[in-house]
C-alpha cells in the first residue's frame, strides 16, 4: 500500500571528509529505496551509493563544498531526481528536506 508523507524527503548528512552517509527518511510512496546517486556541483555525473544498512546509503568522494543532488529509485521502479537540495554550506549531522516527494 503506497504512503503519503507529509513534506518531502529528508536526507541526513554523515560520515568525514571523503566518507559520506546519507540517512534518507520521510520516503512515501512504496518507502523502499532501491538505489540511490550522488552528485556534486563539480563532479557533473550521478555516482552511485552504496547501502550501508537500513536508510543509509554511503560514497567514498569528498563533496565538501559542493551542492549535492540525490537520485533515488524505489522498488517498485520509480526514480525521482531532488537537485541542489544541500547547499554548499553544508555540515556533517545536519540534515535537509527537498520539496520533492513519491506518491
Amino acid at each position: 500500500v503506497p504512503c503519503k508523507r507529509r513534506g518531502g524527503v529528508r536526507f541526513t548528512l554523515k560520515g568525514q571528509s571523503s566518507f559520506n552517509m546519507v540517512m534518507i527518511t520521510n520516503v512515501g510512496g512504496s518507502g523502499n529505496v532501491k538505489a540511490a546517486w550522488i552528485r556534486g556541483s563539480r563532479t557533473r555525473t550521478w555516482l552511485p551509493m552504496n547501502r550501508n544498512w537500513g536508510a543509509n546509503w554511503q560514497s567514498s568522494i569528498d563533496l565538501r563544498n559542493q551542492r549535492m543532488s540525490f537520485k533515488l529509485t524505489l522498488v517498485d521502479g520509480k526514480t525521482l531526481e531532488f537537485l541542489n537540495v544541500v547547499p554548499s554550506t553544508w555540515k556533517f549531522g545536519q540534515t535537509f528536506a527537498s520539496t520533492r516527494q513519491f506518491f
